[in-house]
């Protein structure tokens, strides 16, 4: 969900060949919320093998995983450890939201209407314990680092990239500017054509640069700052913000001082600028194990055997051709 700070942040669209031998530290649980989402079958059933376990996520994960490593860009994804306290809240309205679309869904799927079916049923969507393991089952076949934050891995994705050992991080969220990111990149894991909700029209998605210090220099405004204006809208520490208080709205009350008279919001605060991140990580990237990934994706969850080994071919093919090119040699 994040903080919607969209109608103010300046963003760049760039292509995606753009980043091309760019490390990126991605937000894993924002990925793959955004698979299970997206790939859905035409009544908004997501995708799942003969036993009813559901793949979506790993489908997303690998064929997306392949395309930027052809694109010639080194993804280490980062998932989330426990949330803070304050964000209790948000997940327990995340949940009733959920229910509520599932019944909506249900009705929808009943009555014929996969229209509306395949809409509320991509709002249900939920990660289980068992797929976030498939995923790092998956991510440690195909060679690709991941880092296990303690808390957030926003939070800890954007620290990687201020240390240096990504390049940029990315997530649809605009909470990775409040966590420090210097960069951030929208639409990296779901680039291509999108249905615009509740009409027959699709858009292009493409990748959005956003740079931290363009920001805060359009907006005139300090990191600290620019919390104060994400608080008065609304986090997921506070869901909901101050009421009636727009981006706009907010940006004037920080700037004239009386952002306190709003209430006393430190301990927000300090989860964006000092959040729970650990520099006990090892960024490695290896070469994908062709068996390992066939067992997982075809023996387990009857993935099409031929389209999983042109997705190896693809990616061992990148790989090597950057190897000639003496680039990658630092990585490994």
């Amino acid at each position: 969900m994040g903080v919607n700070l969209g109608e103010i942040v300046p963003k760049q669209r760039i292509e995606i060949s753009d980043l091309k031998g760019k490390r990126v530290a991605i937000d894993a649980y924002n990925a793959l919320y955004q698979f299970l989402s997206i790939i859905r079958q035409r009544d908004g059933t997501p995708l799942k093998n003969s036993r009813g376990e559901v793949s979506s996520h790993l489908s997303g994960l690998f064929y997306r995983t392949v395309n930027l490593i052809e694109q010639g860009i080194r993804p280490i994804y980062v998932f989330d450890g426990n949330p803070p306290e304050l964000k209790f809240q948000t997940i327990e309205k995340r949940k009733e939201i959920k229910e509520e679309a599932r019944e909506k869904y249900i009705d929808a799927k009943a009555r014929g209407d996969f229209v509306e079916a395949k809409k509320y049923s991509q709002m249900t969507s939920s990660l289980k314990l068992g797929m976030i393991d498939s995923s790092k089952d998956l991510l440690n076949s195909m060679g690709i680092p991941f880092i296990e934050a303690p808390s957030e891995g926003e939070a800890q994705a954007a620290y990687i990239a201020l240390r240096g050992d990504a390049d940029l991080s990315a997530s649809q969220d605009y909470d990775s500017i409040l966590f420090g990111a210097p960069t951030l990149v929208r639409n990296l894991t779901i680039t291509g054509k999108r249905k615009i909700p509740g009409k027959d029209l699709f858009v292009d998605v493409v990748p959005e640069i956003i740079q931290s210090k363009d920001v805060l220099n359009n907006l005139q405004l300090s990191r600290e700052e620019i919390i104060q204006v994400a608080i008065l809208i609304g986090t997921d520490y506070n869901p909901g913000g101050i009421k009636g208080i727009g981006p706009k709205k907010a940006i004037d009350i920080v700037k004239s001082g009386k952002f306190k008279e709003y209430g006393e919001f430190q301990e927000i605060s300090e989860l964006f600028l000092n959040p729970e991140i650990t520099d006990k990580y090892k960024i490695s990237f290896q070469k994908p194990i062709k068996d390992k990934i066939i067992k997982l994706l075809c023996d387990k969850y009857d993935f099409s055997e031929l389209r999983v080994e042109k997705g190896i071919e693809r990616m061992e093919f990148a790989l090597e051709n950057t190897l000639k090119q003496n680039t990658l040699d630092k990585y490994f």
